[in-house]
């Protein structure tokens, strides 16, 4: 007998089925189904977590719905803008500034807004017509024409109505100041 038929004899197919060394179907065959469920669970685990997110999100939203409403994007105004009552009976007022040597000519007139529809407001401006008249000349007077320029005109507003709600209004309140006429003039 030759070599080969005794190892056939003693092992025959015994090694092949008892977990020797020789690997059935080696090679890719073997590793493509493990490759395809990783694929296939990765694949499912994505699906349910998009899944739930978009769910998560909608019920947060309210079905979806866009909580911010632009009507007109090219407005410069994105909400309502405030109504105010104003009060012009002031005058206008003509001072000089402290500059020295040469001080510069001032004329102001001025128009304070208040919140539409409050008649105490109306009542206690209208009161103190010549006490706003005396502030305001005091105010610009006590000024630099450098401070005046057409630049600083948002921080003069600001500090006016700052000092008016605060030192000098009992229960009206200023809403915004506005400068209906606003000249400084060198004097040469």
């Amino acid at each position: 007998m030759s070599d080969v038929e005794l190892d056939d004899i003693e092992g025959g197919d015994a090694p092949e089925a008892g977990g020797g060394s020789k690997k059935k179907g080696g090679g890719l065959g073997g590793l493509l189904p493990k490759i395809l469920m990783f694929v296939g669970i990765g694949l499912g685990a994505l699906i349910f977590i998009v899944t739930v997110t978009i769910i998560t999100v909608n019920i947060m939203n309210k079905g979806g719905k866009s909580q911010t409403v632009i009507a007109d994007p090219s407005s410069p105004y994105v909400g309502k803008r405030p109504e105010y009552n104003f009060y012009d009976s002031i005058g206008s007022i003509q001072v000089r500034t402290r500059d020295f040597p040469v001080s510069s000519n001032v004329t102001v007139e001025m128009i304070i807004g208040y919140d539409l529809g409050d008649q105490l407001a109306a009542a206690e401006l209208a009161s103190r017509r010549f006490e706003l008249r005396d502030f305001i000349r005091r105010y610009f007077s006590g000024k630099y024409a450098a401070e005046l320029s057409p630049e600083r005109e948002e921080e003069l507003k600001a500090e006016i109505r700052e000092v008016l709600n605060t030192r000098f209004l009992d229960t009206a309140r200023a809403r915004i100041i506005l400068f209906n006429r606003l000249d400084v003039m060198e004097n040469y």
